[in-house]
Order: structure tokens, then C-alpha cells, then sequence
């Protein structure tokens, strides 16, 4: 285990589990943000997210929810995702140890084939949980939305006693539209499930205030971090590949170098094929067209 830290903000290299029984205290963070492996059987860096069946998915999870709820302020708030198929196994553990809030969808769009003899899956769960549904963080003026019925028709509310314009504003629903991260987008890291900016941003403006510390068990990109620290917010990682470990080191804390080797972002070429511009990322030699 290594740790790396620089003006409120901590990153772990190591495992999830041992890390949080080692270094981190007791309700001591305000924030949890978790999207760990799926089991799913994508690979990343030197670790396959498979196992052997279901059943032994959850219970590992369980042993990292359990650290996760101890190190969780009595006025925290946990977001935890995982896959559809797993998400009943969370949800009935967990909903007997935290007050679930919100159920939430993050749909997105796909540019590729989901699936061709079943319906592919478009959207991943994420649950929204408390310690203390009468005591927690919620700063709904931070994340309000525009109201399309009231800012765009202009209709009436007759219900009440004096008629008004419906409001032009609103918190979010539970159903979230956020744009997965794209090749050619600038928070963009060679990572195969990373989770965009904007996501977090709610996330974090929503459950936390400046000040307070987010953490993330599973940082993979290190978006959490990186956005937590935009918003004046401190945050400690942990992340078991050294390979994300790098991302991590460059995005958060601002490293330009570890162990002598340079960390820097991925490089993007734009390349021409057929009298069209096509962007190539030379890490994974996948292409992509400039102008989707």
C-alpha cells in the first residue's frame, strides 16, 4: 500500500477494503461516491471483473459496503452503483443497514449494437442512501434544472387560490441524462468505464458543501477526486491498478512524474481515411469518426 497526498486530497494505491480497515477512521467522511467492478467481465489493467458467480460478487461487496457505511459520517450520504444485474443484491443489503432515498437511472445513448435477441441495456442504477433521512446533506438550490413545462409553454397553475406560472426551475428526477465519456471529449482517459464529469458534478454539489471530504473506493479515472477538488471540496482515492494509479497522480494531485517515468494525458492523432477525418488513439488503436 502507497499513499500519495497533496493539499486535502489522498490517494491510496492498494486494496479498497484493506485500505479503509487500516487508514481511514470511523464516521469521517461526508461523501461517499462508489462505482466499482460490475462483474461484468470487463478487464481492467492486470484485473478481470469476473467472478465465479453472483453470489460471491455480492459477497465481496458486501465486505467494502460494510467499511464504506462505518466510515460514513452520521450525517453522510452514499451513492453506490453497480450493474442492473447486480443492483437487487445492493439494494436488499443495503436498504436494511442505510435509508434509501432515490433510486436513480443514468441513461445514456450508444453509437454501437447493445444486443440483437434481447434489449440491450442503455442506463446503470445508482442508489442514493443516507445514515439519517431527518439529518443529511441535500443543496437542492445547487443542482436545480430547467422546468420545460413552465419555461417553455408558459402554462398556467389554476390549483391554488391565485393563479401562477408554473415554475421555470426544478430539482432533478431520478431518471438522469448524461452523455457518456467519449473519446474526443476533454476529460477523456483511457479507461473502459469512466464516468463523466457532469455526473459527479450533481452528485457532489447536491450531498456535500466545500470543505467537506469525498471519497471514492474505486477511482479508476479519478473523476470524483478531480471534481471534488474543482468544488472546493478535499477527497481520498483508492485504486488498486497502478496503471490508474497514474491518471490519478497527473489528474489530482498534479504530478508530472512518478518513479521517474512521466505521467501525461492520452494523445489524441487525427488521422485521414478515405478523404475523412478520423480521430486515433494510439494506446488502443480503436477509431473513431471525427464527426460523430
Amino acid at each position: 500500500m502507497s499513499k500519495y497526498e497533496k493539499e486535502g486530497h489522498i490517494i491510496y494505491h492498494g486494496d479498497a477494503c484493506e485500505v479503509m480497515k487500516i487508514e481511514i477512521p470511523d464516521e469521517s467522511i461526508d461523501l461517499v461516491f462508489v462505482d466499482p467492478p460490475y462483474n461484468i467481465g470487463k478487464k481492467f489493467a492486470d484485473f478481470h471483473d469476473r467472478w465465479p458467480s453472483d453470489a460471491e460478487y455480492a459477497k465481496w461487496a458486501y465486505q467494502w459496503i460494510d467499511e464504506c457505511i462505518r466510515i460514513l459520517k452520521p450525517t453522510g450520504t452514499m451513492y453506490l452503483m453497480t450493474s442492473t444485474q447486480a443492483m437487487p443484491y445492493f439494494d436488499l443489503y443495503v436498504r436494511d443497514k442505510l435509508s434509501v432515498l432515490s433510486r436513480i437511472v443514468w441513461s445514456y445513448d450508444s453509437s454501437g449494437v447493445q444486443a440483437k435477441k434481447y434489449y440491450g441495456s442503455m442506463y446503470e442504477p445508482i442508489l442514493h442512501c443516507v445514515k439519517n433521512r431527518k439529518a443529511y446533506c441535500f443543496n437542492a438550490d445547487d443542482i436545480l434544472i430547467e422546468a420545460k413545462t413552465g419555461a417553455k409553454r408558459q402554462l398556467i397553475d389554476y390549483r391554488g387560490d391565485t393563479p401562477k406560472p408554473y415554475n421555470t426551475e426544478k430539482v432533478p428526477g431520478n431518471v438522469w441524462k448524461f452523455t457518456r465519456v467519449r473519446y474526443r471529449m476533454d476529460e477523456y482517459e483511457n479507461h473502459p468505464s469512466q464516468k463523466p464529469e457532469a455526473l459527479l458534478e450533481r452528485i457532489i454539489k447536491a450531498s456535500s458543501n466545500a470543505g467537506d471530504t469525498v471519497f471514492d473506493p474505486f477511482s479508476g479515472t479519478f473523476t470524483t477526486a478531480t471534481v471534488a477538488k474543482s468544488l472546493g471540496r478535499n477527497s481520498i482515492s483508492i485504486e488498486s491498478q497502478g496503471l490508474y494509479l497514474k491518471i490519478g497522480l497527473r489528474r489530482v494531485l498534479c504530478m508530472n512524474e512518478n518513479n521517474g517515468e512521466k505521467l501525461e494525458a492520452v494523445k489524441k492523432n487525427t488521422k485521414i481515411r478515405n478523404g475523412r477525418s478520423i480521430k486515433y488513439e494510439e494506446q488502443s488503436g480503436y477509431l473513431f469518426n471525427a464527426d460523430s
